[in-house]
């Protein structure tokens, strides 16, 4: 009883041991130790005490058995998440949230993505997942439901990237190498560096990753910089600086394929994609600092401020030359910045412990939007110029009260405002004016309950309203005219959730039930050629059931989540071709069950081995359900070993994915008017990699 009454007061003197345990059994899956957890209450708590369905993934960049390049190849093992690597880095993953996401045919929509507290979704609700750097990261956290709400504009769910910190005296400073090599031209280097002094400590992380592709015209090639220093100048203050960098000088992209070409050769690219040479190239470069300071025991101040740049150039697969186009070749010069401040304070009210936290977020993103004729690869004459932004200013409040000894309640609220903005600076007899803007306010209530039933079981339920804007890309064109498409409407959904929470020595089980609907949700009315149409629709229901468990006894480990999710038209509507699509038919891309299982093996210290199974139901390419990608179930085999030289340990790495060489489709493209939706998965594949630290 008196561990349920004070567990928040003690989290923050045991934070710092949970975290260095949770670190060093990373290799053995979590046994007794939960691991911490922010998201779900700005405030760390263990993942099993926080009343949200939250996972939170650990990762330790020397043992991990994977080249850590995609969150993929780290995200399987949690429920209600879908995120595919589409051998096609010039779209990005496909990441979605209980069906939050689906209709993203590039970037990631409807998920919100921060690393180290500083957003990867701009203004607009457009994230990225790939500009996260994996190989310093130290987990990743997933927040579903209606708690994610309060994240604002976009958080049908968060992903949260925390990179490690750089050890400060009396720590000894860390210098570690890696190097890697795979199937279809796969090589991976990387070097990190990270020590300090008792008050002022430093990393810099630099990666490199290329790629033949699987299929061709897929090759790519990326490097990325993590640079974070630490400066500790009190017990009360910690003050984090944060650089990035992403270049991403070539990813072709090969397009999708239509089901009797993915069916003859899956490696196999379309004629438009070699005649318009297809590709994209990204340069991003951001700074930011972020502030924590304990005023008292009671009271904590967080602050972030940052900034940064992204260009983006890519060549779709048709001319544009026509004089009332917007190009074939798409020229993107980004510049963003915002700012964080938020102030937590731990009370007692009738003498039970009251926690609640008031901040504000303010983000600007200002985007120089060119469009030319695509002369074959080549970029010709001048088709589009304008002047967009994206900003927004949110308030929020966050309260959390254990107002009996094995009762908590929680309360939350954002009010956002999100302001989309055009300025047609190429105005032409066959392109008139098409400058505007529009404005989205919402207010995004959560309520929450959790009963501490005993020291193994936790019992929760949520209830939240959220929404989510169109990103200026989605704004970016209209059906039959030029310009942008401003009468897209915001989607607002309405989320609910009972969830269970069970421990026991090595073994956990979590399971949630959710329910969400929406209205004027977001879908593609036509995709061709890469450029996307889209359009409001009413009654979409997205509902469900996850279910995890663990165990970890002795040298043997295994993993176990699956997804039910039951997404669906709940009213008849018309695609731009005035076809209807029936009320019941299935949300596109949104599998109805996943499931994910390992069996680890650690036969002798240092030795790990393990099977992975990945397993699939059909996945719907449209609106009209028409065709679907058929379900799959494949198998990886991954196995690695540590061995000590002297000061250094060292680590030998390889995993086969698709053991069984399954040609399947990994992901779909969703209403593609060429009826291109096929994304095909690679063979089998091979990567091997050695790792060295000191």
């Amino acid at each position: 009883m008196y561990k349920l009454i004070h567990r928040d007061h003690l989290l923050s003197a045991s934070s710092a041991i949970l975290l260095v345990l949770a670190s060093d059994a990373a290799a053995q899956q979590e046994k007794q130790l939960d691991a911490v957890v922010v998201s779900a209450s700005r405030s760390e708590q263990q993942r099993f005490d926080a009343a949200a369905s939250i996972d939170a993934v650990t990762i330790d960049p020397l043992r991990a058995a994977s080249p850590l390049v995609n969150m993929s190849e780290l995200l399987s093992s949690a429920p209600g998440i879908q995120i595919r690597e589409r051998q096609n880095y010039a779209q990005d993953l496909q990441l979605s949230v209980r069906g939050f996401g689906t209709r993203s045919t590039f970037g990631v929509r409807g998920v919100r993505i921060l690393v180290d507290g500083i957003p990867a979704t701009m203004p607009d609700g457009q994230g990225q997942a790939a500009t996260a750097t994996l190989s310093s990261a130290q987990r990743i956290e997933i927040l579903r439901g209606p708690v994610a709400q309060l994240y604002g504009n976009a958080a049908g769910g968060v992903v949260q990237v925390f990179t490690s910190d750089p050890p400060l005296a009396p720590q000894a400073p860390i210098a570690s190498a890696s190097l890697g090599a795979g199937s279809d031209g796969q090589r991976q280097m990387g070097v990190t560096l990270a020590g300090g002094g008792s008050e002022l400590g430093g990393l810099l992380d630099v990666s490199h990753y290329e790629t033949d592709g699987y299929r061709d015209h897929s090759a790519a090639e990326r490097t990325q910089i993590n640079g974070k220093v630490l400066w500790r100048p009190s017990s009360s203050t910690r003050i984090t600086g944060l650089i990035n960098s992403f270049r991403q000088p070539l990813a072709q992209d090969p397009l999708g394929l239509t089901r009797a070409q993915f069916e003859d050769n899956p490696r196999q690219v379309v004629a438009g994609a070699l005649t318009f040479d297809t590709r994209k190239a990204i340069e991003q470069q951001q700074a930011g600092i972020v502030v924590e300071h304990k005023l008292d025991r009671s009271n904590t101040l967080n602050g972030r401020i940052y900034a940064g740049t992204r260009q983006v150039n890519q060549t779709l697969a048709f001319s544009g030359a026509a004089a009332n186009s917007s190009g074939g070749v798409v020229d993107l010069d980004n510049h963003y910045r915002g700012i964080g401040l938020s102030w937590t304070h731990a009370t007692t009210a009738n003498g039970m412990p009251l926690n609640w936290t008031v901040g504000m977020e303010a983000d600007d993103l200002d985007q120089r939007r060119r469009g030319f004729v695509n002369d074959n690869g080549v970029a010709g004459a001048l088709r589009r110029e304008e002047m967009d932004g994206a900003n927004n200013v949110d308030v929020f409040g966050q309260v959390d009260w254990m107002f009996a000894p094995q009762w908590k309640a929680s309360a939350g609220l954002r009010s956002s405002r999100v302001r989309l903005s055009v300025d047609d600076r190429y105005v032409t007899a066959a392109s008139p004016d098409d400058s505007g803007s529009v404005e989205y306010r919402n207010n995004s209530p959560v309520l929450g309950l959790v009963w501490y039933a005993n020291d193994s079981l936790n019992i929760y339920g949520n209830l939240g309203r959220g929404f989510e804007t169109p990103t200026l890309a989605e704004s970016a064109y209209r059906a039959g005219a030029t310009g942008p498409n401003l009468g897209l409407q915001p989607s607002r959904s309405v989320q609910g959730e009972i969830g269970m929470k069970w421990r026991s020595g090595t073994q956990s089980v979590d399971l949630a039930l959710f329910n969400a609907r929406s209205r004027d949700e977001i879908v593609p009315q036509t995709t061709e050629g890469g450029r996307s149409i889209f359009q409001n629709i009413d009654k979409v229901e997205r509902r469900g059931v996850e279910v995890s468990w663990r165990n970890d006894v002795g040298s043997v480990g295994t993993q176990f989540a699956y997804t039910l999710l039951d997404a669906r038209f709940r009213e008849s509507f018309t695609t731009g071709q005035n076809t209807l699509v029936a009320a019941g038919n299935r949300l596109p891309g949104a599998p109805m069950h996943s499931l994910f299982t390992q069996l680890e093996y650690r036969p002798a210290p240092g030795l790990s081995t393990a099977l992975e199974m990945r397993v699939e139901s059909k996945a719907y390419v449209d609106d009209l359900n028409s065709d679907a990608a058929p379900g799959y179930a494949v198998f990886n085999l991954r196995a690695g070993q540590e061995f000590r030289a002297g000061a250094s340990k060292w680590y030998l790495y390889g995993r086969i994915d698709n053991l069984f060489d399954k040609q399947y489709a990994g992901s779909v493209i969703v209403n593609d008017g060429n009826r291109r939706f096929f994304e095909p998965a690679a063979g089998r594949r091979l990567f091997v990699g050695l790792r060295a630290a000191l």
